[in-house]
């Protein structure tokens, strides 16, 4: 299926797009570190070979490229605001679109499973949008969503990193990014009719030698940053060298993954007649 290039946003350009200068490391890391947390979620589900599926925000594909996989009588579709990452290649039943999830719609009913991971947060009207992918299940399907809950940049043991948290916190901010909403996800997809609601939790790492994921976050923020001027480049240097310190372990943000189901005796609604994409 042709799509139409997604629009511009702040996401597609800048420090936080895909195009910037280290956002593949980044999104390596991502997958390194959370992949298995995800995949083990994902397992504990009811899967079926024959399940449709959509993977928003799908960055550099490893969920989209497992559920493929997985759902090898079904279809995957992955979609993101810069597909440059993504490879249609890897499966015959894999779908991929370059659009933004907020200008989008689907067909009420389409999808037996939804995953999201570190999409919402950074959307205006998040809350929204998650009523809105509710709506794109079909009775009996589960909604997934993981998002980054960040502890507080003063709490971390370290005073370097204290500073470099702050800025980087800060920066999210700027780009109107909520790095604490995730506390309300459970409450949120019950309030949206959805059952079997529970959650997990998974703590990020940083320093740890090899286990660490955060160098390539902060040097792919690193110019913005800077910008800010609340921290300068002796800060990033100490902070590579810190890295290289065995002693050096601290928890900056954790995980959130939430998930519920629609009641397979929900009536699909009525397909709106504007902005409807049907997976067929």
């Amino acid at each position: 299926m042709t799509q139409q290039p997604a629009p511009t946003s702040s996401y597609s350009t800048g420090m936080l797009s895909n195009g910037a200068a280290h956002e593949g490391d980044r999104l390596k890391s991502i997958q390194r570190s959370v992949d298995s947390f995800t995949t083990n979620i994902l397992d504990g589900l009811p899967m079926q070979r024959s399940w449709n599926c959509l993977e928003l925000g799908a960055g550099a594909g490893s969920i989209a490229y497992w559920l493929a996989a997985r759902c090898p009588g079904g279809r995957v579709v992955a979609v993101d605001l810069d597909t440059r990452h993504l490879d249609a290649g890897r499966a015959t039943n894999l779908e991929i679109q370059e659009a933004d999830v907020t200008h989008k719609d689907y067909a009420p009913g389409t999808f037996d499973l939804i995953h999201a991971r570190y999409l919402f947060c950074h959307l205006p009207d998040r809350d929204e949008m998650i009523t809105r992918a509710a709506g794109w299940l079909s009775p009996g399907g589960w909604l997934i969503v993981e998002e980054p809950y960040d502890l507080p940049a003063a709490h971390s043991p370290f005073p370097l990193v204290q500073r470099i948290l702050t800025a980087y916190q800060h920066t999210y901010r700027e780009h109107g990014a909520d790095m604490t909403w995730a506390r309300g996800l459970p409450a949120l997809l019950a309030r949206n009719a959805l059952t079997e609601v529970a959650y997990a939790g998974n703590l990020g790492c940083m320093g740890g030698l090899e286990k660490d994921r955060w160098r390539p976050l902060i040097h792919r923020a690193a110019p913005t940053l800077l910008a800010s001027g609340l921290i300068t480049e002796t800060d990033l240097t100490a902070f590579d060298e810190l890295l290289k310190d065995p002693a050096f372990i601290d928890i900056p943000q954790m995980t959130i993954s939430a998930w519920g189901r629609r009641p397979s005796d929900t009536p699909i609604p009525a397909t709106p007649q504007d902005n409807v994409v049907h997976s067929a």
